[in-house]
C-alpha cells in the first residue's frame, strides 16, 4: 500500500546514499529545493514523470520509491 511517510524516507535514503543534497535533486528535477524537503517528509508527492526521472537517475525501481516492494533493483 502507498505511503508518502514511505515514499520521502526511500527518497532520502537514496539520495544520501549518492551523497546528494536536496539542491542537487531539485536541480536535477527543475523544482525548487523546498518541493524535495516536503516529499522526503510525507507532506506531498510528485507527477508520474518526475518519479521516472527520480528512478532512472537513481537506478532504483519504481515500485521500491514507492512503497509496494522491497527490491530496489529494477527490471
Amino acid at each position: 500500500m502507498f505511503s508518502k511517510e514511505q515514499f520521502g524516507q526511500r527518497l532520502r535514503e537514496v539520495r544520501k546514499g549518492r551523497h546528494e543534497t536536496q539542491q542537487d535533486l531539485a536541480n536535477y528535477l527543475h523544482v525548487a529545493k523546498n518541493s524535495i524537503s516536503e516529499m522526503e517528509k510525507g507532506i506531498r508527492t510528485t507527477t508520474a514523470e518526475k518519479i521516472a526521472l527520480i528512478c532512472e537517475h537513481y537506478q532504483i525501481s519504481s515500485d521500491y520509491l514507492l512503497g509496494l516492494s522491497d527490491d530496489p533493483t529494477p527490471r
